[in-house]
């Protein structure tokens, strides 16, 4: 059996990545303490316990008082000792165990690992990676993205946490690490330093864009992260489901980046106001919706790439700005179109700059009076305000217009019966009702010959009173007869 325990403690040690020795200590104050609980005894130092590493002989003893050890026999243990020896052991192993886990998924921080989907607990994926489980909160899986058990999934360790007893390994798809972790493994020349990723900007699912340089003036940092063909970027791409990978060509310059960062489309202008953090940039109306993207998300992440704010605009709307600013401002006493071209160099191209800078910029930059400053800034706030309260007039009356396009454009497209009851509506009158034809002229329409119908001469009768009613009252008697004998 000594044989036998030393290799189920190889087993384990190597299955399990716990050291040896570790286990073997593990094994030795399990067995002081089954012999602590078979005496009754609570001091700790009463009772040694050494297993040879090499035979696995277990030599067990205790110290007496005035007597010094004395050897205790296994045999004499008992079935209590051995099942509390059992116990310590197993949770002793259970902490040998997280302490590993914990140690080596600390040190994978940061790694792209392949696992197997195992299945989902209150949306979050859990994932077999090597011999431990980790989980993918939903807040870290990609937006429409669904495993089965058994399918093999590519992730990021993004966090190792030790809660308690037990190791939380927190993996990510989302996370623009993991893009980054990728292009390494695809692009040696990214792994091997010799391209760097300056900037990344992500929404997962979508699109992400990446601002790459490279050290080497001989490597193109744009082609070797496309490959061949597109061969590089294709298996990325192919590995997130179709997401949308834009690399745009790193530049110092901020004015360069931005206008890189917004491919596909094509800048006409890009002006920056430091003090703002805004980049106001101009593109020809044919330009706008790509330079904008799907639902702004091409602008955004530029955005997020740059580290600029971002407004967009079509050389009209640009040259409209300037036209109100100068409008606003020349009128005021002191100001030069030295200062209005300085103003247009600090990126204030319009009255909401001005309002928004404020007072200490005007002074700092162009070297204002403070009345002066004041002064142009109240300005601008009035200016703007008004701008403000025209553009949601305008608003209002573009809704109002599309309300009454929307509703003609229901009643010229309704059925005839609907539309004539709802020209009825209109005009104060219920809706219409179909003329009674006369008699000669069911006859024709009908093709048969004239018989006194219940339903003809209720027609008749009806016609005869309207005509009466018309002419100023009922027959008389004579035109009655006369009227009976024609018929």
């Amino acid at each position: 059996m000594n044989a036998e325990t030393l290799r189920i403690l190889d087993s384990i040690a190597h299955d399990r990545s716990i050291d040896r020795e570790l286990l073997i200590e593990d094994l030795e104050q399990a067995m002081v303490s089954a012999a602590r609980k078979h005496f009754n005894s609570l001091d700790t130092e009463e009772f040694g316990c050494q297993m040879d590493r090499l035979s696995g002989v277990i030599r067990l003893w205790r110290n007496v008082e005035g007597e010094g050890i004395e050897e205790i026999p296994l045999s004499e243990m008992g079935r209590i000792p051995a099942q509390t020896a059992k116990q310590v052991m197993i949770q002793r192993f259970r902490e040998d165990e997280r302490n590993s886990l914990l140690d080596e998924f600390a040190k994978r921080q940061g790694e792209v690992v392949t696992g197997a989907a195992q299945r989902y607990e209150g949306g979050a994926l859990v994932v077999q990676v090597d011999r431990a489980e980790g989980f993918m909160p939903r807040s870290e899986q990609i937006p429409g993205e669904q495993f089965h058990p058994g399918d093999r999934v590519r992730c990021l360790i993004l966090d190792v946490r030790d809660a308690g007893n037990q190791v939380k390994i927190v993996l990510s798809r989302s996370h623009p690490d993991f893009i980054r972790r990728l292009f390494e493994q695809e692009v040696p020349e990214v792994s091997e330093r010799v391209i760097e990723i300056k900037a990344m900007a992500r929404e997962a699912g979508f699109r992400t864009k990446l601002a790459v340089s490279s050290i080497d003036s001989k490597v193109d940092a744009v082609g070797a992260c496309v490959g061949v063909r597109g061969s590089r970027i294709r298996n990325i791409v192919d590995e997130l489901n179709g997401e949308k990978i834009d690399i745009v060509r790193w530049n110092e310059s901020s004015q360069v980046l931005i206008a890189n960062a917004l491919k596909p489309a094509e800048v006409e202008e890009v002006s920056l106001c430091f003090e703002l953090g805004r980049a106001t940039i101009i593109v020809r109306e044919d330009q706008l919706s790509l330079a904008i993207g799907r639902r702004g998300q091409n602008v955004r992440l530029a955005a997020r790439l740059t580290g600029w704010d971002i407004d967009i605009l079509t050389p009209e709307e640009f040259a409209k700005g300037l036209e109100n600013l100068e409008a606003t401002v020349r009128g005021i006493e002191g100001i030069t179109d030295v200062m209005l071209d300085r103003m247009g160099a600090l990126g204030m191209i319009s009255v909401f700059d001005i309002e928004e800078v404020g007072e200490g910029v005007l002074v700092e930059e162009l070297e204002l009076t403070d009345e002066l400053a004041a002064t142009i800034v109240e300005r601008a706030g009035v200016r703007a305000h008004e701008i403000s309260e025209e553009q949601a007039k305008a608003k209002e009356e573009a809704a109002a217009k599309a309300d009454e396009e929307q509703s003609a454009d229901a009643i010229l497209s309704a059925p005839d019966a609907d539309a004539e009851s709802s020209a009825a509506s209109i005009l104060g009158g219920g809706p219409a009702e179909p003329a009674a034809l006369p008699s000669t002229e069911l006859e024709e329409s009908s093709g048969e010959p004239t018989d006194a119908t219940d339903a003809t001469d209720a027609t008749d009768a009806a016609a005869e009173a309207s005509a009466d009613a018309l002419l100023g009252g009922p027959p008389s008697s004579e035109d009655a007869g006369t009227a009976s004998q024609e018929s």
